[in-house]
């Protein structure tokens, strides 16, 4: 295992059950946006490449509000052009947009139709 997943499980063991789940689902959902960025910007953190399109410039703060409870992320900012995961919608809860993305109907909606 790498060091990175290697600090993260022993965090996770120091803090026991409290929150477990959902400091999972932040730490999961943070490892794809950064994977999303590298992909794009063509090279990792601190690496060098040819390839590269641009850099990171930071981060910004962005609250999802799940089942688990408000994950708290931050959206890499990039130097030039910009980065929005596909993961998430501007302003929704994550079961809306994942609900949208898979297909599902807003039971609500339907019964309401349907009647």
């Amino acid at each position: 295992m790498t060091d990175d997943t290697m600090a993260f499980l022993h965090q996770l063991r120091e803090r026991g059950g409290e929150d477990l789940l959902k400091d999972l689902a932040e730490a999961v959902l943070q490892k794809l946006m950064d994977f999303d960025v590298d992909n794009l910007i063509g090279a990792g953190r601190y690496e060098r490449s040819d390839g590269r399109t641009t850099q990171r410039n930071g981060y910004r703060p962005r609250e999802l509000d799940t089942r688990l409870g408000t994950l708290e992320l931050k959206i890499p900012k990039l130097r030039k052009g910009s980065y929005f995961p596909g993961f998430l919608e501007p302003r929704k809860t994550a079961e809306r947009a994942g609900r949208r993305h898979s297909g599902g109907l807003d039971q609500g909606r339907f019964n309401a139709k349907s009647r």
